[in-house]
């Protein structure tokens, strides 16, 4: 992180009681601003009456309080009712900072689940849908005087509504099998930032690894006479800069990079960049990011990164804690989850059915983490649902296109929104979500259907295969046919009615699922594995090295991700508790890993 930032951070002064203390976004930071975590008023309105009484407007007190951003289902929240509360009420009271005075105040919200409404000193200034992405709001036209301004936020989640997409959110009271608790209203970080009457709204970075690099910016509020500029620097040495013009409301600017060092597995290398946008002499905006070189591509049935095979040994990861659901906890608790990982001999992670916390991406970068990104699904299709999860979609590709920790993208799961591919408008979905993916962003694969029923349209053939023995594993792939991809696995084909098998490379995307409770964890009466529960730990192992040993008999496939990091709520798959212990010996998972090349 640059210098002048780190700097400014800590002349904020933040009080190290706030939670979650740490730049929220540091892909696109600016180097002044004040996190809004910590205590807000708060308020169950289970009658939805707040609209018709216009509590964002009126004094009506709100008579709970919680800790932001974690959910009021958690623990870390203050308050951990996790019964059904469709609307919920926020209220604080913020003061701006004397040296923000004439400049434009932007309010970040990381996520709100799922609708937000959102007033300042009673207007409202900004609306949203959509719960795994973020929000921006322009608040300054609504700021008055020099006092406290009210902030008040509304949220809204049907929790029985299963068009919504939610991930492993259960619609029902108690969590079950592999669905958990849910998550209602603010759950990642809130933040404000001082910018000036023009200011930068959008970054693309695209870094080729020939050292040439262009960075597309949008600007909000744009006027004539604007320049971008940009510094680039590897280690606090500066390695290349340079200016252009903007062209109405867009700025463009390449550069190039001598000799570039490569981001890579185990070795984050990253190019921090500080932008200004100009106005003659005048800065009106200053942004900080960074970048990685390194490239992805697919080829003779291998992935392909920087140019060399690399075989994807990644495990499901589904960020979650105990104490705090799908909010990291803090910051060092999402360093810890990735170094476990990588310990254990793992070069990434399937973040399953969520959006992860832009932190864990920023932590996944530094570290030189392989990350499969995977959006929060719905369960049911119909216009309504395919239009929001479109929407959302575009907006997650476009908060996380720039990390080079990222190298696929899965839209779907395990058909999760459409259920019934019979019906020619859910394949149609299908492939529709492959090809706006890769309209979007055509550097990374794309799987359009992971674990089953797949299209003609798939980079990499997605398979989940819960094999209790790594001979039944050899004995169904060791021979790929047509056949094979018509089999019906996990009770459910491999390929969508009227598709054939397109060549692409097979990712055992799902496999293992080795349930095993360690004694002294927690683990509730109606815990459950895919495939049984084993007694010991020299059981569970010697089951885990059979399926290894399996697989490296098997050269069509091309990479593994193991169900999973750690147990969460009543499913015991985990390598970890859910507390995060080990629950084998590190260095044998790691030795086990080593089995695949």
């Amino acid at each position: 992180m640059p210098k002048a930032l780190t700097i400014a951070i800590f002349a904020l002064t933040v009080s190290a009681a706030v939670p979650r203390p740490e730049l929220p976004q540091p892909q696109f930071a600016r180097p002044e601003w004040q996190t809004l975590n910590g205590e807000w008023e708060f308020e169950f309105d289970d009658a939805n009456a707040g609209l018709r009484e216009n509590w964002a407007a009126t004094k009506k007190a709100l008579t709970r309080k919680i800790t932001v951003p974690y959910a009021f289902e958690t623990k870390l929240s203050g308050i951990g009712d996790t019964s059904f509360h469709p609307w919920v009420w926020y209220r604080r009271a913020v003061q701006m900072p004397a040296n923000w005075a004439g400049r434009r105040v932007l309010l970040h919200f990381g996520a709100v689940d799922y609708r937000a409404m959102i007033w300042v000193n009673g207007r409202l200034g900004g609306q949203h849908e959509g719960g795994h992405v973020p929000i921006k709001v322009d608040i300054t036209d609504f700021l008055s005087g020099t006092g406290p301004q009210a902030i008040v936020v509304r949220a809204e989640d049907p929790p029985e509504d299963r068009y919504i997409p939610r991930g492993k959110q259960y619609w029902m009271p108690q969590s079950r099998g592999i669905f958990y608790t849910r998550t209602t209203g603010i759950w990642q970080p809130v933040w404000l930032e001082a910018t000036g009457a023009s200011y930068l709204d959008k970054l693309r970075t695209q870094a080729q690894n020939d050292g040439h690099v262009v960075f597309n910016t949008k600007i909000a509020r744009a006027t004539a006479g604007l320049t971008l500029h940009a510094t680039v620097k590897f280690r606090d040495r500066v390695v290349t800069s340079g200016s252009a013009a903007a062209t109405g409301e867009r700025a463009s600017l390449g550069l190039y990079v001598n000799d570039p060092v490569k981001w890579n597995i185990g070795q984050g290398n990253l190019y921090d960049v500080e932008f200004e946008l100009r106005k003659g002499a005048e800065v009106l905006d200053r942004v900080t990011s960074y970048y990685g070189y390194r490239s992805i591509l697919i080829e003779n049935g291998r992935f392909h990164l920087n140019g060399r095979p690399t075989y994807l040994k990644t495990v499901l990861d589904q960020g979650y804690w105990m104490e705090s659901t799908i909010t990291p906890p803090s910051d060092e608790a999402i360093k810890y989850d990735i170094k476990m990982t990588m310990d254990m001999g793992f070069n990434g992670a399937r973040k399953h059915q969520k959006l992860e916390d832009p932190r864990f991406l920023y932590w996944a970068d530094k570290m030189g983490f392989l990350v499969s990104s995977e959006m929060a699904n719905a369960y049911l299709y119909d216009e309504d649902y395919a239009a929001r999860f479109t929407r959302e979609w575009i907006e997650a590709v476009e908060r996380d296109v720039n990390h080079p920790s990222i190298v696929m993208w899965i839209p779907i799961n395990e058909s999760w929104g459409v259920s019934d591919v019979s019906d020619p408008r859910q394949t149609q979905h299908l492939k529709a979500l492959y090809h706006l993916t890769k309209s979007l962003d055509p550097t990374r694969p794309v799987i359009d259907n992971d674990g089953w029923e797949h299209t003609d349209v798939t980079d990499l053939f997605g398979i989940h295969d819960y094999s209790a023995r790594g001979e039944r594993l050899v004995e169904k792939y060791s021979v790929l046919s047509q056949k094979v991809f018509d089999f019906p696995g996990n009770g459910r084909a491999a390929l969508a009615p009227g598709f054939k098998y397109n060549g692409s490379p097979v990712f055992l995307s799902e496999f293992g699922g080795i349930a095993y409770p360690m004694p002294g964890s927690p683990v509730p009466a109606d815990a459950w594995g895919y495939a049984g529960v084993e007694k010991s730990p020299e059981a569970a192992l010697e089951r885990l090295r059979s399926l290894y040993v399996g697989i490296a008999k098997i050269p069509q496939i091309m990479g593994i991700c193991y169900t999973q990091l750690t147990d969460v709520e009543q499913e015991i798959n985990g390598l970890l508790t859910y507390d995060r212990k080990p629950k084998f010996d590190v260095k044998t998972i790691r030795e086990i890993n080593g089995l695949l090349q």
